[in-house]
């Protein structure tokens, strides 16, 4: 009987989703276009950056630097006066702005050393840290080879031998696009579960389930059960159609692996969000309280940055995340293929981690549940 409550209670679950459009949109939203515009999207490398140059040398040595700027790190370079620069830069046109002086070319060979502007639209922060660097590279590239009329090719003391594993071309989307499927995949399940218990107090059918013969622990199952798996269904979509199909990304290992690691990952997220959803009076304060847990979930799970980077106290407090452990199961499985063998201390570690989540939210659930009667 108690299966058959959770079976039930758990579609009914399943319909009122389907009666709410903004969740519906959500999900469809995070597991497409998220998907494909975080693979495409490169913030940490300069492509494309546009540039303008005031060559006011109009020398050999100018026109030798005017032409080191192509893609696709840069546009083709816009050609200005300097009374454009400035307004050029204040529409947004260009990101960066040289300025060759005159003479320029006359002082290098005096053995001189002028001075070349450069004007930095700082708003765009990730174009403007890396190109810097990339343009004063460039030049001095220019400069020096046009000074020894030839390039300078240095034999290195040390040879060293590069051999990049799993994502040999160093393509950021492959990384890109998994990695927003583990993020949307914590962050989904741990909305729809608290959602949902929010939904049942705003529409007044929790005080429905109350009169009816269903325990504290059917109804929590139930919410578990079925947002867990609009969540697997759509992260197995996604990863078939948008990451392997629509952006060619490989797959490695066993996608029947990672969506096990998956199940248990998300036995733990919904369990949160039910919690959460215990705490929060509103969807307003759900919000507000789900960003206070997510991001740091997100951000210090090892995703974004390797843990071995963090302070050690971190490093620590994270074991206890289950974020820590699914993101370490997706990327041995996916990226390097491993097998059961490697990951099994990720698929204990998540096992007893949502189990204790589980128990807290219950706990909590009975309580919210008991006042409410």
């Amino acid at each position: 009987m108690s299966m058959a409550n959770i079976l039930h209670l758990g579609i009914k679950e399943l319909r009122s989703l389907s009666r709410d459009p903004v969740m519906l949109v959500l999900i469809v939203y995070a597991f497409t276009l998220s998907i494909y515009s975080r693979a495409k999207a490169q913030p940490e490398t300069l492509n494309k950056a546009p540039i303008a140059i005031v060559d006011e040398d109009q020398s050999p040595l100018s026109a030798r630097i005017v032409g080191a700027f192509y893609p696709p790190y840069f546009l083709r370079p816009v050609m200005i006066t300097h009374a454009e620069m400035d307004a050029r830069m204040d529409a947004g046109l260009d990101t960066f702005a040289l300025d060759i002086p005159p003479e320029f070319q006359r002082d290098v060979l005096a053995g001189r050393a002028p001075s070349i502007q450069l004007n930095v639209d700082a708003t765009r922060m990730s174009q403007a840290f890396n190109g810097s660097g990339y343009i004063r590279t460039i030049v001095s590239d220019e400069v020096q080879a046009f000074v020894q009329r030839h390039r300078q090719n240095t034999t290195p003391t040390v040879d060293l031998a590069l051999r990049v594993r799993f994502n040999p071309s160093l393509t950021k989307s492959w990384f890109g696009a998994v990695m927003e499927i583990i993020n949307k995949v914590t962050m989904l399940s741990i909305v729809l579960a608290g959602a949902a218990l929010i939904r049942e107090r705003e529409h007044g059918t929790i005080e429905h389930l109350l009169v009816m013969p269903v325990t504290p622990f059917e109804i929590m199952s139930s919410k578990v059960w079925a947002m867990g798996l609009v969540v697997l269904a759509a992260s197995a979509l996604s990863l078939t159609f948008i990451v392997q199909g629509l952006l060619s990304v490989p797959v490695e290992g066993s996608l029947a692996l990672f969506f096990t690691g998956a199940a248990l990952h998300l036995f733990s997220t919904t369990s949160m969000g039910i919690f959460m959803g215990t705490i929060a009076r509103s969807m307003p304060q759900f919000g507000l309280l789900l960003m206070l847990v997510l991001l740091p979930l997100q951000m210090l799970s090892g995703g974004m940055t390797p843990r071995e980077s963090m302070p050690e106290f971190v490093q620590v407090v994270m074991q206890v995340a289950p974020t820590t452990h699914f993101v370490s199961l997706s990327q041995a499985i996916l990226y390097r293929g491993a097998g059961l063998n490697v990951v099994w201390p990720h698929f204990i570690a998540l096992t007893l981690i949502g189990a204790c989540l589980f128990g807290a939210a219950l706990s909590r659930f009975r309580k919210t549940i008991g006042i409410m009667a």
